[in-house]
């Protein structure tokens, strides 16, 4: 529930008057919304939130604050009887008399922004931040609203974006984080439906067409090979890349995240960052002895990697940290590629990839690889872990530890 106070600005303005502000305070946030009144310090009682007798006015200016408290209120309760969970965007739309229809897009867009921060998403709110200063720099327009987004702006958008040489897959980023934002929006009733341009302008045609990468059995065997002896600076590189690959495609930032409770006698029990699915996954001999080597090394924090070097990160530390990281990861696996003779671009998403292709090769179901990828929706992935046990789950990592038995193509 959202709280109201009525009090002075902390600094006065340049004649010495202190503004008189309206805070509200929702779910832990902070909305300042100015009332149009100041007054000198010494005529504010600050217990009873009003002006003093020697405050010119005071009586009349008392009832105007009585009024604007009560507004507040109003607006309060009315959200509550019509069941909208408000932002303080919203809240100071109607405050000030504006209407849901004239709030900005740049508006919402920054308090949207800020609450993926403070939810710990600071991935999607990187994204979002970049795909909002796209957008703006197109339309050189900061006071575009909802409705100014029409189908015929987004294929314009299109047009400018392929114009500067971008390819589907970074159009259809942005466009669907354009589209998630819209939603939001639309739900929080910021903006009607009937002005959502996606139900004619369709993400589906932006859908990336690149060739997926995969290394084959025997590359997979070229890359754990190489001698960490001649080459030590690619020892951590060469564990995470074993990691992730006998874990079941393991993602880096979940690798970068796991935590020595999730290893659970020989299994790793996990919830992946990205879909909030939870995993148990058998750990295989290689992964084993990645883990023994890094429990070795004693460290004081509770991660099994030597990434996130502090238990007390904030959500923004550990993102800036997951991307330097993950650059300097994705630049040592080139590196082993070349010493070993392997022609393909290898990053991480190659790993996670090389792991789904070749256990199709070798005989495993798609829809069983697509459960232990976490590759499918919630309600499919716990349909899929009624139809199958851990067992058939570890027979199927086991085939990774199995010589192929066909040969691969390159």
């Amino acid at each position: 529930m959202a709280s109201i106070k009525i009090l002075l600005r902390n600094k006065p303005n340049k004649e010495g008057q202190y503004p008189v502000v309206l805070k509200v305070i929702k779910d832990r946030k902070i909305k300042v919304i100015t009332l149009g009144i100041t007054c000198l310090e010494k005529d504010w009682d600050k217990a009873n939130a009003k002006f003093k007798k020697s405050q010119p006015n005071y009586m009349q200016r008392n009832r105007a604050l009585l009024k604007k408290k009560e507004q507040a209120l109003k607006i309060i309760d009315d959200f509550f009887l019509e069941g909208v969970d408000f932002t303080l965007t919203q809240f100071e739309a109607k405050f000030r008399g504006k209407s849901s229809s004239n709030i900005t897009v740049i508006e919402f867009w920054n308090e949207r922004l800020s609450d993926l921060n403070k939810a710990g998403k600071t991935g999607t709110a990187r994204t979002e931040k970049y795909v909002k200063n796209s957008l703006f720099k197109y339309a050189k327009n900061k006071s575009l609203h909802f409705r100014d987004i029409t189908p015929v702006f987004l294929e314009k958008f299109e047009i400018h974006l392929r114009s500067n040489n971008n390819d589907d897959g970074s159009i259809g980023v942005r466009m669907r984080h354009i589209k998630a934002m819209f939603n939001s929006a639309i739900k929080q009733g910021v903006v009607d439906e009937k002005y959502y341009p996606f139900k004619v302008y369709k993400t589906a045609k932006l859908k990336s067409k690149g060739i997926k990468r995969a290394l084959s059995r025997k590359e997979m065997k070229l890359m754990e090979s190489i001698d960490t002896i001649k080459n030590p600076n690619l020892l951590d590189a060469k564990n995470y890349m074993v990691f992730s690959y006998y874990s079941g495609g393991m993602n880096f930032i979940d690798m970068m995240k796991l935590k020595w409770e999730n290893i659970q006698e020989d299994r790793i029990v996990y919830t992946r960052s990205k879909t909030k699915g939870n995993f148990t996954v058998k750990m295989l001999e290689p992964v084993k002895k990645v883990v023994e080597y890094y429990k070795a090394q004693n460290r004081p924090t509770d991660y099994v990697f030597p990434i996130l070097l502090s238990n007390d990160l904030s959500p923004i530390q550990i993102e800036y940290r997951k991307n330097k990281t993950l650059r300097a990861f994705n630049k040592k696996l080139k590196e082993i590629a070349s010493i070993q003779g392997i022609k393909k671009n290898v990053t991480s998403y190659v790993i996670r990839h090389s792991f789904a292709t070749n256990l199709k090769y070798a005989g495993i179901s798609s829809d069983l690889i697509s459960q232990t990828m976490g590759h499918h929706d919630v309600s499919v992935t716990n349909a899929y872990l009624k139809e199958f046990e851990n067992d058939a789950i570890d027979n199927a990592m086991n085939k990774l530890l199995e010589e192929p038995r066909l040969r691969y193509a390159s």
